[in-house]
């Protein structure tokens, strides 16, 4: 709780921020706030150090190849963008999973609808507990001449429900097909490693589970291939080129960097790390069991996949819609999210296209009291 407020809806962004997130940001913001790479005088080349060691740390963090293989962009969806559209050709095949996040779902579909690609969507969320042979096998069958890359979600944004990302990582490497990931709500949350789990190519935002703020999200980049640029303009390299360098991670940083938050997002990882990941997740993973429990008990009350534990909880209270759940929550000061939360095909999988969910999404300093208090307010909705 911060300020009367409970706060769960975590897995939209992050809150509160650790002490040393908002302590970084105002010092770069009244210190060392220079452009990096535009410039040769102490705050720029400072500015420029600064991002240098978030990029070592990142890379560091999920397995990466280099520092160089980080680049920064605006945001998670971006990248997720700048991949797909990045990578893909006319009459590439395309496949991914049925609880994709807009953000890969919608690009996809504007490529297909637009004649260039085409693309197969194989089941996840909709048949969660079979088998790992049986997920890879239904993947590897959808696999065409054509297929060019896969790209999913490590974990859904509206439950707990997580991929064998490593073994489909070597499903690919089998077929030399291209892995991408979107990690928005795993990382801070999951141990990752590009190399070890053969992920050519992931995107993350620096305001989820990495504690950072608002504003920067990164790509990075674990394999030879070239992505055509989402867009172009200045980067401080090659100035008299009429083109982008292919140099990563030059040709795909345009503008002015975003350096407040690169310097939020390189004290966010330097928290979670103190802490350990498998710290975190043991401790979310114990706020939900303590609200899946609670929920068991309140009348009308349904989890949607209880038996998948993690850092997110959806559940719907019969007789109120998801919405109206949540209003009457924030009346009580509880934060959390109703609706359908950007994932069309993860409802459609779940089969809550016509109602949406009410989301709980746990952090670090979330206690069971939150979970008390979120409960004591629901139990009294069911009466």
């Amino acid at each position: 709780m911060k300020g009367g407020i409970y706060y769960l809806d975590n897995a939209a962004t992050s809150f509160p921020k650790p002490p040393t997130v908002t302590r970084e940001v105002a010092r770069c913001l009244t210190e060392y706030c220079g452009n990096a790479g535009r410039g040769a005088h102490k705050m720029s080349l400072f500015a420029a150090q600064k991002v240098y060691e978030c990029r070592e740390l990142l890379s560091s963090l999920i397995g990466g190849p280099s520092p160089e293989s980080i680049a920064f962009v605006p945001s998670c969806t971006y990248g997720l963008n700048l991949i797909i559209k990045g990578i893909l050709r006319r009459g590439d095949h395309v496949i991914l999973s049925d609880m994709e996040h807009n953000a890969v779902w919608r690009p996809i579909v504007k490529l297909a609808r637009d004649g260039i690609i085409t693309y197969d969507v194989f089941s996840a969320l909709s048949q969660p507990n079979r088998s790992e042979k049986e997920l890879l096998s239904e993947i590897e069958s959808k696999i065409k001449r054509n297929t060019r890359l896969i790209i999913c979600n490590h974990q859904s944004n509206i439950c707990s429900y997580s991929l064998p990302i490593q073994k489909i990582g070597e499903l690919c490497k089998k077929y030399h097909v291209l892995f991408a990931l979107d990690v928005a709500q795993s990382i801070g949350h999951y141990n990752i490693n590009m190399q070890k789990m053969n992920i050519d190519f992931l995107a993350a935002p620096a305001h989820k589970g990495l504690y950072g703020i608002q504003g920067a999200g990164f790509v990075a980049i674990n394999s030879a291939e070239i992505l055509d640029t989402l867009i172009e303009g200045g980067n401080g390299v090659d100035s008299l080129l009429p083109g982008m360098p292919d140099l990563s991670p030059e040709r795909y940083e345009v503008g002015t960097l975003p350096l407040p938050a690169i310097a939020g997002l390189y004290e966010g990882v330097k928290f979670v790390r103190s802490i350990g990941v498998d710290a975190i997740r043991d401790h979310e993973r114990e706020l939900f069991r303590h609200l899946r429990d609670g929920l068991s008990g309140i009348r009308g009350a349904t989890v949607y996949l209880p038996e998948f534990e993690g850092n997110t909880l959806s559940f719907n209270l019969c007789g109120h819609s998801a919405e109206q759940v949540c209003a009457a929550l924030d009346d009580s000061n509880i934060c959390v999210r109703g609706g359908f939360h950007c994932t069309a095909l993860a409802h459609n999988a779940l089969k809550t296209d016509s109602t949406g969910t009410v989301r709980v999404s746990f952090g670090i300093f979330n206690t069971k009291s939150d979970i008390d208090k979120l409960l004591s307010a629901v139990y009294n909705l069911g009466l």
